[in-house]
């Protein structure tokens, strides 16, 4: 298969949805920034200064209609080209019930990986059947009722593959499942850890278990090759090897699969560490991702009655750009050698995604002052928390306001309250609305579950 990516050298850089006041120079310099640093002011509309004496900081920010266009595009770039598709949310990117919604009223069911995820979806009522559960734990309870409820179960291993076929003894209706398949595809390292090989001929002797043993059936394939993949070839490559094994399984055993899976694995338009091109320069298109993966698919299907359904499991790519971080400078100081830095009031607990993101840190005012190569601390009592080497600012003074962007996917889900809380975060509609859809921790909530023995309540030592 031809997949060859051309990406624009001068394409035009936005940082924020086209709703945001936020624009960057186009000039990148050897630590990566531009010579101008380009302000935000405003959030889809809303005034970050408002924001921020509102709800505090740090504050995370999502913005609604950016959730529903980018789901909208990606889902029109695969459909215009594969005629039968069901896009599934990945909760695990971000399961904040507001945004989960957001997607499930676009149409798009639940992906899950663990028994928190299945029981989260099931309680925002999406049905069993709209499930698909992943993962490569699933224990006994959650299997049976996801069984019971009529999940898309995609086998992962095969402890999960014997106590399935013990499960579906005790009903009498043979039991619908999909495989989870691995295989070399161009990604370091390969994803093994998941699923059977396909190069080796374990994920062909599941098979010819599942057509034989009588138990269960086999009713779809799953690949999820890696993440943030900007490597076109890789999906085509997996998705030849993914219909070599659905042939193997139609010619040997008459099967006819009722979905391929093709996960998710598509980039957001941050940038990798160690790459000089912006995230959004460097990543393909939708569209480059939908030809690369929907031209195999239909070129080299097998002779199947009905064209299976073509499921997708996105979600960076849907929800990154959605969300916004409003921080504060609590202090400026130079470091050991000579550069500037800022301490703000958040830290690497509420962004992981620091860790291997060169994210984008806006000042909110605008200045004509020049920009500097400025180390972005958190305020986490650990000489780690760094949230962005050499970001291109102007002189801050304690109280300035920075918003940093995109963070919409994994930090949420990921954030943890080291040392600090974890902070509000507000959803902003298409009209104007702004809903707190997660509420700041207190001591109260982060001490609900913990429980202090009698014998410790007094701060005297007992004999």
């Amino acid at each position: 298969m031809e997949a060859r990516v051309t990406m624009s050298q001068t394409a035009k850089r936005t940082c924020v949805p086209p709703t945001t006041q936020c624009h960057a120079s186009d000039m990148i310099h050897q630590h990566g920034f531009s010579d101008q640093a380009p302000p935000c002011s405003e959030i889809a509309g809303m005034d970050v200064r408002e924001l921020a004496t509102q709800h505090g900081s740090p504050l995370y920010v999502i913005v609604e209609e950016t959730l529903r266009k980018k789901y909208r595009a990606a889902f029109t770039a695969i459909s215009s080209r594969y005629p039968n598709v069901k896009f599934a949310w990945s909760y695990k990117t971000n399961y904040l019930k507001a945004v989960c919604n957001v997607f499930h009223q676009e149409g798009a069911l639940a992906e899950v990986v663990s028994d928190f995820e299945y029981e989260k979806a099931r309680n925002l009522g999406v049905t069993g059947s709209d499930i698909i559960f992943n993962g490569p734990y699933k224990n006994k309870t959650i299997l049976r009722r996801a069984v019971a409820e009529g999940a898309r179960i995609q086998v992962d291993n095969l402890d999960e593959l014997t106590l399935l076929e013990q499960l579906a003894g005790e009903q009498e209706n043979t039991l619908p499942v999909g495989l989870r398949v691995n295989m070399h595809a161009g990604t370091e390292p390969v994803w093994d850890k998941f699923g059977f090989n396909f190069e080796s001929g374990e994920a062909h002797r599941v098979v010819e278990r599942i057509a034989l043993g009588g138990r269960l059936r086999l009713d779809g394939l799953h690949m999820h090759l890696g993440t943030f993949i900007l490597d076109l070839d890789t999906y085509g490559e997996g998705v030849e090897k993914l219909l070599d094994l659905a042939r193997y399984a139609h010619e040997t055993f008459k099967i006819e699969l009722k979905y391929i899976n093709v996960g998710g694995g598509f980039a957001s338009d941050n940038s990798l560490k160690g790459h000089n091109r912006t995230g959004e320069d460097k990543a393909p298109t939708l569209d480059q991702y939908a030809s690369a993966i929907c031209d195999p698919l239909l070129n080299n299907m097998p002779d199947y009655q009905n064209l299976p359904l073509l499921l997708f499991e996105n979600g960076r790519a849907l929800v990154d750009e959605a969300g916004f971080l409003i921080t504060r400078v609590l202090s400026s100081k130079a470091t050991t050698d000579d550069e500037r830095a800022v301490i703000v009031d958040a830290g690497v607990n509420l962004l992981q995604t620091a860790n291997w993101y060169r994210l984008n840190v806006h000042p909110v005012e605008s200045t004509s002052k020049p920009v500097t190569a400025t180390k972005v601390f958190g305020p986490l009592c650990m000489n780690i928390d760094i949230l962005r080497e050499h970001a291109p600012l102007p002189t801050l003074k304690p109280n300035d306001l920075l918003v940093i962007h995109p963070v919409g996917a994994y930090n949420i889900t990921q954030s943890m309250q080291f040392i600090t809380y974890r902070p509000r975060v507000v959803m902003l509609g298409a009209n104007g609305e702004i809903d707190v859809i997660r509420d700041q921790e207190s001591l109260e909530t982060v001490e609900s579950l913990e429980q202090l023995p009698d014998r410790l309540i007094s701060k005297e030592r007992s004999e």
